[in-house]
């Protein structure tokens, strides 16, 4: 950098850094191109002028992310705070969320949303604080799930909702009602969507689909004796990611696990001490290509060795 552009350098580095002044109002104050203020303001890092200086915390939670990306091959990590003793981590876990799709999301583009109660709250924040239309896309039955607590209509978020149950009473009637053409024809719109997102149950006492009153303590028990670590659209998976063959596994209206491998852009939304072994698994079995989660799950995460 000469003597004499160094000046240049500096006023264009200070406007954009430190007064918050956009690349073409820099351009019209210095008297130069936009191309050449983007040349400064590289100059600028590389020279020094300007430094970057993370916190502590947030360089770690950085590495951390890089790592969580590596281990499990996805293509993006997101790690927020761990949240204080006594918050509750799905709401901060669900903004995370919210704040991810809005920001990867094309305008008006199709988001495909799992069932539970993270993904509800991912919903109401989608629909208060998205700014344009959004389509959602149920991947499950069970409409009421699927309904914000606020006016959709009001934000403009359009609901496409699987018309039926979560669980039926028998395989037979599972098996009838996927082939209902209106429920074929949101399967299909789950294919074709820009993004999905799903949320993660750890299988246990507290898990959202015992708390709904879908599965009995005895149940729960018994798919934890046949090695269940948690679920993914209500499926009970073990320690590698792999269904467990179960009575309620041919009575649940879900999207195949299969189908969602296939799917592009699957984010995954979980945390707690008591999900990681569900996470790992789903995670290793490569149905997620991006995980929200928090600093002490992640951490967990990464020194997890089956125990």
């Amino acid at each position: 950098m000469s003597e004499a552009g160094y000046p240049l350098v500096l006023k264009a580095a200070w406007y954009y850094y430190m007064e918050g002044y956009t690349q073409q109002q820099i351009s019209g104050m210095l008297g130069v191109s936009r191309a050449k203020v983007i040349r400064l303001l590289e100059e600028a890092r590389e020279q020094g002028v300007i430094q970057f200086i993370f916190r502590q915390d947030d360089a770690e939670r950085m590495q951390v992310e890089r790592q969580i990306i590596e281990r499990f091959g996805l293509d993006d990590a997101f790690i927020i705070p761990t949240p204080a003793a006594g918050s509750d981590v799905r709401d901060s876990l669900a903004r995370a969320a919210a704040m991810y799709v809005t920001d990867h999301l094309r305008p008006d583009g199709y988001l495909n949303i799992g069932y539970g109660d993270t993904m509800s709250l991912v919903l109401n924040h989608l629909a208060s604080g998205r700014g344009s239309s959004l389509n959602i896309v149920s991947l499950t039955g069970g409409v009421s799930y699927y309904l914000p607590k606020i006016s959709s209509e009001v934000f403009g978020l359009r609901l496409y909702l699987t018309p039926a149950p979560l669980v039926v009473s028998s395989p037979e009637l599972r098996d009838a009602l996927l082939d209902e053409p209106t429920i074929r024809d949101v399967y299909r719109m789950t294919e074709y969507a820009d993004m999905s997102i799903v949320g993660i149950g750890g299988g246990d006492e507290n898990a959202t689909i015992q708390r709904n009153g879908i599965l009995g303590k005895n149940e729960l028990a018994l798919l934890k004796m046949k090695g269940a670590v948690g679920d993914i659209l209500t499926h009970f998976v073990d320690a590698d990611g792999e269904p467990i063959d179960t009575t309620i596994e041919s009575r649940i209206v879900s999207t195949s696990l299969d189908n969602l491998r296939r799917m592009r852009n699957v984010v995954g939304v979980a945390a707690g001490g008591e999900k990681v072994a569900a996470i790992r698994a789903v995670l290793g079995a490569g149905y997620l290509n991006v995980l929200i989660t928090d600093g002490d799950t992640a951490r967990k995460l990464l020194a997890y060795d089956g125990a």
